[in-house]
């Protein structure tokens, strides 16, 4: 099977629910008016993209987000302001992570002086277990996988009478994930006064990578929303083992993943895509491919180890996944076909968003070969 799919969007938005809370809700402003609000950079790597071909090579660094390491705390912040706004006298929320996203869901709760309990698969790592307690979550990890501890989250936040913050979408559940998309928003419009111009973009394509998709979908949509069929090309990115879109695309319909779940891009780790997400996806992504761990882990060292006066980036297993997806695109015969296909050269311009840092710093120095300071 060739590792990558190519799809050809209508580029049309469904007008239901999930669309008008983005449609409704002005994260930015939100953020904007927060005393730890400050926006990330944008990097322009000229030395890299000389070496690949390319004219431009810019990457987004997240990994500056609000101190968390991660743009994960833009979706949870906005969505437990919102919550409290109908529901002021919760007092615990709870969600199940591998990671980032139960830090963002504990840090967020912890500004508000609400609880957070976080339920995490059986397979996260000690590092990233202790960087939630550190930020006030409450840590259970279950004997489960991503999917499966999704469903206890759900279950036991109904029976405790739990506020559910959780960043996938099924039926029933779609309002809270479509809040966390919106909080998502804020980095892309960021890069308004840059990159994100109008009437067109001064980008040609954009790699995203995807565990879930909300992410994903989020910049999507926005995408769709702000620029129509003049969008840029979008490319998802997904670990081998992990490639529920993937997966979704080649059966036509939304579908678990057909990997082991053995990748070290563990907050791309997941299983089934989100219900919103998914109907953003298969309607404005241009392509999806899915990629070997070493490529990831050569990605990190090609960042970290900068070349001329393109800057150091510190960039995690699953944040550097997007500028991997590039780096694949670029060097393997494997995906020749779709570098072919949109055509990528010496005028082509780049972005990719880097989602988190070293948030798991024994298996970020391992890759490295030294420690990240």
């Amino acid at each position: 099977m060739s590792p990558y799919f190519i799809n050809r969007p209508d580029n049309q938005m469904n007008q239901n629910h999930t669309n008008r809370i983005l449609m409704e809700n002005d994260a930015f402003e939100y953020h904007q008016n927060l005393d730890y609000y400050t926006p990330t950079p944008l990097h322009n790597l000229k030395c890299l993209a000389k070496k690949t071909g390319v004219q431009n090579l810019y990457i987004k660094d997240e990994s500056m987000r609000m101190g968390l390491n991660a743009f994960k705390a833009l979706g949870a912040s906005y969505a437990i302001h919102n919550v409290l706004k109908c529901k002021p006298d919760i007092e615990t929320f709870c969600t199940a992570s591998d990671g980032n996203h139960g830090k963002a869901v504990a840090w967020s709760a912890k500004q508000k002086k609400k609880k957070a309990i976080i339920y995490v698969p059986y397979d996260t790592s000690k590092n990233r277990i202790e960087a939630i307690k550190t930020v006030g979550g409450t840590v259970i990890q279950m004997d489960k996988n991503y999917d499966d501890t999704c469903k206890f989250a759900a279950q036991i936040s109904k029976v405790s009478k739990w506020e559910l913050l959780q960043d996938t979408a099924w039926q029933g559940y779609e309002e809270i994930p479509a809040m966390i998309m919106a909080g998502y928003l804020t980095s892309l419009k960021e890069l308004e006064n840059e990159l994100h111009t109008l009437p067109k973009p001064k980008i040609d394509i954009v790699f995203i990578q995807a565990g879930v998709g909300s992410w994903a979908a989020s910049a999507i949509w926005y995408y769709m929303n702000r620029y129509g069929r003049n969008k840029p090309q979008i490319i998802i990115v997904e670990p081998n083992e992990s490639d529920g879109i993937f997966n979704s695309f080649y059966k036509n319909r939304r579908s678990n993943s057909s990997g082991n779940g053995r990748t070290i891009m563990a907050g791309l780790n997941c299983g089934i895509p989100s219900l919103s997400a998914w109907e953003i996806i298969k309607h404005g992504v241009n392509a999806v491919i899915k990629i070997p761990d070493d490529y990831a882990e050569n990605a990190m060292r090609k960042l970290y180890y900068s070349e001329g006066d393109d800057p150091k980036i510190i960039a995690g297993e699953s944040g550097v996944a997007a500028f991997a997806g590039f780096m694949a695109l670029i060097q393997d015969i494997k995906y020749k076909g779709l570098r072919d296909y949109f055509g990528i050269n010496e005028e082509t311009n780049i972005l990719c968003f880097n989602t988190e840092g070293a948030t798991d710093i024994d298996e970020f120095n391992k890759i490295i070969g030294i420690n990240a300071n």
